[in-house]
């Protein structure tokens, strides 16, 4: 997900689950409806309260017990500025390898799936931005980049495993539409940029060995995990993946954000057939692994929402109503033509006086599953 206030960048360029963790995902059998829950336990942990009807709950059962199957996460190398933002008051990072342990565990907790993704970055990764962490600033050779993805995300994973906190699933990249480490790129650093360098062997190299690292994982653990890769927007998925498959990359899952607002290129009409020709085309199941659609145009703090401003979807209003028929609609178009699963973002970040990069509250309150007074709406209905 993309955080800021923009048109988007023309690229060429988180109930009850039936299903076990760590069984295989099929088309038709094992649909996933997720939710993004990567705010949370900040919102939570400084006092953040939410509320199914007039009880008070920990969130993470609140979307258990409405029907709610896998949540994803975000993981950032050393995100150190998350803890900074607070001044003195800051006692931990969020989003960081612990905060992330904690999700996983409460997830699972509550018979949820769990879908990690590794931005590879200190920060935000997105179309516009993919920042070296900064642990990897000196790197001036790709075969030292790959044994340090392939490193970190070996030794990650198998902490969490240690913990019994593997994910189901696992991201490898964050939007990568012009492919990884590129922003403010340091001085002889591998170029891993698709989009105007076109290093495509670099990138399908970085993230081949971040599969490598998953695969050494599912051998340790004796389980499966889903390999995705990740573009935001449907429009680029065919230059995308075609451009990969000239390379040996062994990923599962084709995953992609589509906010019906932003990327208008193919019609929500259209979107179906659009998937199922993609994942036709290239012999893999489809995710979409980020959407999202407001209930409102009124915000509930000061910070600016993203959403609101916008002409509607045709019989999508920005109601309550609204927003439950686009997900109801959504998640049966995306049954129908065989894609895997469906995962809204940030379903819980609600206007509560959090810090972060662009300002302290929410930008993402009116597109929530919770109305202003943090209880849980109709929009649940979707998963029934």
């Amino acid at each position: 997900m993309k955080i800021q206030w923009f048109v988007p960048f023309l690229l060429l360029i988180y109930s009850c689950s039936n299903t076990k963790n760590n069984e295989p995902i099929s088309p038709g059998n094992n649909f996933l409806n997720g939710v993004d829950l990567s705010y949370v336990n900040q919102i939570q942990e400084r006092g953040g309260c939410y509320f199914d009807g007039d009880n008070e709950k920990d969130v993470y059962q609140i979307f258990s017990e409405k029907g709610n199957e896998l949540v994803r996460l975000r993981l950032w190398h050393h995100p150190i500025w998350t803890k900074e933002l607070y001044g003195d008051e800051g006692t931990k990072m969020y989003n960081d390898f612990y905060d992330v342990q904690k999700s996983i565990i409460q997830s699972k907790k509550n018979n949820m799936k769990t879908l990690l993704d590794f931005h590879y970055s200190d920060t935000w990764a997105d179309p516009e931005k993919q920042y070296v962490p900064k642990a990897w600033e000196q790197i001036t050779d790709i075969n030292v980049l790959r044994d340090s993805v392939y490193n970190y995300t070996f030794s990650t994973l198998d902490r969490l495993g240690d913990s019994d906190a593997l994910p189901d699933l696992i991201q490898l990249g964050n939007e990568t539409n012009c492919g990884l480490f590129y922003s403010d790129r340091p001085e002889n650093f591998p170029s891993c940029e698709v989009c105007n360098d076109k290093n495509w062997e670099n990138a399908a190299t970085i993230f081949q060995a971040g599969v490598e690292a998953v695969i050494a994982i599912e051998k340790k653990y004796g389980v499966d995990i889903k390999k995705i890769l990740h573009v935001a927007d449907p429009q680029y998925l065919d230059w995308w993946f075609g451009e990969l498959s000239n390379y040996s990359v062994d990923y599962d899952i084709i995953g992609v954000s589509y906010y019906p607002l932003w990327h208008t290129a193919i019609s929500f009409n259209n979107l179906p057939q659009h998937l199922k020709s993609i994942g036709t085309k290239f012999n893999k199941e489809v995710m979409i692994l980020e959407t999202a659609y407001p209930w409102t145009r009124e915000g509930n703090d000061d910070m600016p929402n993203l959403f609101g401003d916008q002409t509607p979807l045709p019989n999508y209003p920005f109601t309550a109503e609204g927003q439950l028929n686009y997900m109801r609609d959504l998640t049966k178009g995306m049954k129908e033509v065989g894609v895997v699963g469906v995962v809204y973002w940030e379903a819980a970040w609600i206007a509560y006086p959090i810090k972060t990069l662009w300002g302290t509250g929410s930008s993402w309150e009116n597109c929530t599953y919770f109305d202003y007074e943090n209880k849980s709406t109709i929009v649940f209905d979707y998963l029934k």
